[in-house]
């Protein structure tokens, strides 16, 4: 699996979220029963401080849907921007796939 490229906007002081689909080369929905998910914003690839994202999976998980989705407390402590990101899961067997990454870019609050 090659990581799909996809940019996000979050505005600072928000509650964020995206859904995603996870599909196979044929267009199926993947099943995510037993899969994990892991998802961060650092300001560069080698940055040692992040923002982790809430990674939730649709119901049912052969949906092949997640939710990826930061607090409006977590966006207000992100300063605007331009980030990366990715998203990772892995499976039982514990074997990590990343699924998509890209550039955030966090807008700036105007309303405290």
């Amino acid at each position: 699996m090659v990581a799909a490229k996809a940019n996000i906007t979050v505005e600072q002081g928000t509650d964020f979220s995206t859904t995603l689909t996870v599909e196979d080369e044929n267009g199926n929905a993947t099943n995510l029963t037993g899969y994990t998910g892991a998802a961060q914003i650092r300001k560069h690839f080698t940055s040692n401080t992040a923002t982790d994202f809430t990674v939730s999976f649709g119901s049912p998980r052969t949906s092949g849907e997640l939710t990826l989705s930061l607090s409006r407390t977590q966006t207000s402590n992100i300063a605007d921007g331009r980030y990366v990101y990715d998203v990772e899961i892995t499976n039982a067997a514990n074997t990590r796939s990343r699924l998509v990454q890209g550039i955030v870019t966090v807008t700036p609050q105007v309303t405290r």
